[in-house]
């Protein structure tokens, strides 16, 4: 997938996906691949350089947990009421901009 593309759509990826729960960043790594079938598949150097951004906009928050497993504490994410809005509006967005391109392309 295209660096550029992934850049501009990353926060409404990772909003999305913790919106369902929180996760650590493995696991959100592996939703985004599942859930994408594939398509949206980044490394941890794209991963927490945007977790990072999004807590210090306040969009999710971080807490250390033990671990289910036995090995050390994980940091799970999870979004914020803040983050719920960023992502109603970035959904909101990216409906406009599909419907746009649909139109564009004749895929409607």
């Amino acid at each position: 997938m295209d660096q550029k593309f992934k850049q501009g759509t990353l926060d409404l990826i990772l909003l999305s996906v913790l919106e369902e729960k929180p996760m650590y960043g493995l696991e959100i790594l592996k939703a985004v691949n599942s859930k994408s079938g594939g398509i949206f598949s980044f490394k941890e150097g794209s991963l927490y350089p945007s977790l990072h951004k999004l807590v210090k906009e306040k969009c999710i928050e971080a807490s250390w947990e033990p671990s289910t497993s036995g090995g050390p504490p994980r940091k799970y994410y999870k979004v914020t009421d803040t983050g719920i809005q960023t992502l109603k509006s970035k959904k909101e967005e990216w409906a406009t901009l599909k419907t746009g391109m649909d139109l564009l392309l004749r895929f409607s």
